[in-house]
């Protein structure tokens, strides 16, 4: 493996720390985007049940804010409860997008990767055909083993940049796939949760009216 890293040229250098830097962000992002860890089984239940028995107290909003990505927006959404649905709507969605952003953390990085790989063998495949061709001009094509050097050179940063970035992609397209299945999960729980607040904030308001309208009577 050795010896076809160095018959790769000084192209090879840039394309191996693309892989290391690849491989690190995908052990990563499978260890932080585990279910488990981003979307809680049975928290939005759980949750629900909270706001149905008014068990809402910093302590358990605080508690749920650092629990996972889902209980910070749950915790968001609560933390305003006793506004109007606008404006929990909108402090979801704020949060949201913070959540969102760190859920989709190094992806960029990681289709960049995917991105420059095959460009960075073109380029490595080039400069072996570039050395092949100054091997002609000085040697002739006499000395088969100058020109077996460029043409060698040109295939291993080919295969090396494609085998970067085909493994790259696809988990990059991956990783894009399993947040946008999260984000969906989440908006249900969110909304579930939304609409138990604004359920409960109706009930008091409509117990009021009769007695605003019988003190006018009065």
């Amino acid at each position: 493996m050795l010896e076809i890293l160095i018959a790769g040229g000084w192209a090879m250098v840039p394309i191996v720390l693309c892989s290391a830097v690849a491989l690190a962000i995908i052990l990563e992002r499978f260890w932080t985007l585990r279910r488990k860890t981003v979307v809680p089984p049975e928290l939005g239940d759980q949750v629900l049940a909270w706001a149905r028995t008014r068990k809402l107290d910093p302590g358990h909003i605080e508690t749920l804010r650092v629990n996972s990505p889902l209980g910070e927006i749950l915790a968001a959404a609560l933390s305003v409860r006793l506004r109007s649905r606008e404006i929990i709507k909108e402090r979801v969605e704020d949060t949201g997008r913070h959540v969102v952003h760190r859920l989709e953390r190094f992806l960029n990085t990681l289709g960049t990767i995917a991105l420059i790989s095959p460009l960075l063998g073109l380029l490595g495949t080039v400069f072996g055909l570039i050395e092949m061709f100054f091997a002609v001009m000085v040697s002739g094509v006499g000395d088969p083993l100058k020109m077996a050097g460029g043409i060698g050179q040109a295939l291993v940063c080919t295969a090396s940049g494609l085998c970067v970035a085909i493994p790259a992609y696809f988990f990059h397209r991956y990783f894009r796939g399993r947040v946008a299945g999260y984000v969906v999960d989440m908006e249900e729980q969110t909304i579930r949760l939304i609409d138990e607040l604004s359920a409960h904030a109706e009930v008091p308001a409509a117990a009021t009216a009769p007695a605003r309208g019988k003190t006018a009577g009065h």
